[in-house]
């Protein structure tokens, strides 16, 4: 009997050190991605440059795995709605998340667009899905209390010249990003769960770089094409590039492998290690109740996520 085309066979896990090192190798990849974008947008160039570039070069490499791995692009009846949908999501995802990390420290727009555990858990129970146990409500407290933390909520009601416009919007933009990456791990779950990871994969990168190039032909975001003003902000694109795309690629060849639904809080490590690289490249130290704040959130996504199964690092990858 010949194997059904939407069900993928799963080759045996690396043992758990093997998927604990790539995970936290592959986090770490994704921070620096985020580093390199804010080095690049202080050497003047524009957002939608960043995305292009970085979508541009995945979308080939990932095309040509796919064909190489002969994989038809066929969708399930009722799902190609869906996947255009999703795309889009991802697409304003990174748009808003590249656009806080501009305005804000970087570590601050990740903390803050990490929050989408929360999100998600609030719209699966809105959309009928099972109510947040107990268990969940604490941690999604702990969460918002680590927050408070991380954007000094108390400092900056005390000294309201300290909350300027951009930083106002940038955190919106970081929380609008949460925001719609909880969608897109929503339809992800229950409306292409039978679409072979690597096929949603190649498309949402495909709608993504489609979306940002007519955007910036038909000059929907003024400045997001502009180019980098010296050679420092060229390399930053390049390593943005090359560290975005190894990262996911690597995801793309090993999650069936990585063991997720045990492995997959390893990912978290990203925010952390977002703000090292963020004082060692940028200076941009925080204080250290915003530090403690960022651990707090950091460990209540952990415990939060951690019986999640793989897909939502696929789709963590795609954004």
């Amino acid at each position: 009997m010949s194997r059904p085309e939407f069900a993928p066979t799963v080759p045996p896990p690396f043992p758990r050190y093997l998927a604990v090192i790539i995970l936290l190798c592959m986090g770490c990849a994704f921070a620096g991605n985020h580093v390199a974008a804010r080095v690049a947008f202080d050497d003047g160039a524009g957002v939608l440059l960043a995305i292009l570039m970085r979508s541009g070069g995945t979308l080939l490499v990932l095309a040509v795995l796919v064909l190489w791995q002969r994989q038809s692009l066929r969708l399930p009846p009722g799902a190609w709605r869906w996947q255009l949908l999703l795309g889009l999501l991802i697409t304003a995802q990174s748009l808003c998340l590249y656009s806080a990390v501009a305005r804000v420290p970087v570590a601050i727009a990740l903390l803050v667009a990490n929050v989408f555990p929360i999100l998600l858990a609030l719209l699966t129970w809105a959309l009928g899905g099972p109510r947040p146990t107990a268990r969940t409500a604490m941690l999604m407290g702990l969460i918002l209390i680590g927050l408070v933390f991380v954007l000094d909520v108390p400092g900056r009601l005390s000294d309201t010249a300290s909350v300027g416009p951009e930083w106002l919007l940038g955190i919106a933009l970081a929380f609008c990003a949460a925001s719609v990456f909880a969608c897109a791990l929503w339809i992800t779950d229950h409306k292409l769960s039978q679409v072979r990871g690597s096929v949603r994969s190649l498309l949402t990168i495909f709608i993504v770089f489609s979306s940002v190039n007519l955007a910036g032909l038909t000059g929907a975001l003024p400045g997001g094409l502009d180019l980098p003003a010296t050679s420092t902000g060229w390399l930053a694109l390049a390593t943005l590039v090359v560290l975005y795309g190894t990262g996911f690629i690597v995801l793309f060849i090993s999650v069936p492998r990585l063991d997720m639904p045990r492995n997959a809080p390893v990912m978290n490590i990203e925010p952390l290690a977002t703000l090292l690289m963020g004082w060692i490249v940028l200076d941009q130290m925080l204080s250290k109740g915003q530090i403690v704040g960022g651990v707090i959130v950091v460990s209540g996504i952990v415990l939060l996520t951690y019986r999640k199964t793989a897909v939502k690092v696929e789709a963590k990858a795609e954004g």
